[in-house]
């Protein structure tokens, strides 16, 4: 049996700035620096949501070379406001947990940036099954965690809903996804993500 946990939350935004400004108005963060992954073109902020949960704001890096394949987040189609779009779970067996996963959950692609390495599903066009409400996989070498390496500023994931219109579908598609204790799946009208963020001035809402 694989293990499934929730590991970070992922807000995209055309560029890291304009994504670092929403997160920090919205839950009155100072985020922290994190870096490139020069095999996405991509790079991101961090805030650190527990000892092993964090929150990210990633975006395309304009100074890098676009990569030969679709960048993961769906990055290559996004022009929209910032928005919480996608959540990623961590595992310790990625091939098993993607034969338990919808079809459409990506493929294996070694991941690096500085010394931290991991694995990480992408999908072949970029957007995950169920419209991207379905959790991205994830599987870290060597006991690493940015979380870890993150100054604790007393932010706390209190709870994750994720809504589809086929909430039933995805659950039976994904049957661990029961076992993540802070995230429910929901049926609601459309895909959309919300996170209920304990601050140190009460909670706050991020979508």
């Amino acid at each position: 049996m694989f293990t499934l946990e929730l590991d970070h939350l992922a807000v995209v935004a055309r560029t890291l700035e304009e994504g670092t400004t929403f997160v920090e108005a919205v839950l009155g963060a100072e985020m922290s620096s994190g870096g490139k992954h020069p095999a996405m073109g991509t790079h991101n902020r961090l805030l650190s949501l527990g000892h092993d949960v964090y929150l990210e704001v990633i975006a395309v890096d304009p100074d890098a070379p676009r990569p030969e394949h679709r960048r993961w987040f769906n990055l290559d189609a996004y022009d929209g406001a910032p928005r919480l779009m996608n959540w990623i779970c961590r595992t310790d067996d990625i091939g098993a947990a993607l034969e338990n996963a919808p079809a459409g959950s990506g493929r294996q692609l070694p991941q690096t940036r500085g010394d931290l390495s991991w694995t990480m599903a992408v999908p072949e066009f970029g957007r995950l099954p169920y419209d991207d409400a379905s959790p991205a996989l994830i599987e870290w070498s060597g006991g690493m965690h940015p979380a870890r390496r993150l100054p604790d500023h007393g932010f706390r994931l209190s709870r994750l809903d994720v809504f589809h219109p086929r909430a039933n579908d995805l659950l039976a598609d994904f049957p661990a996804l029961h076992r993540l204790p802070q995230v429910a799946v929901r049926e609601g009208p459309e895909k959309r993500l919300i996170a209920t963020i304990s601050t140190p001035e009460g909670n706050r809402i991020l979508a």
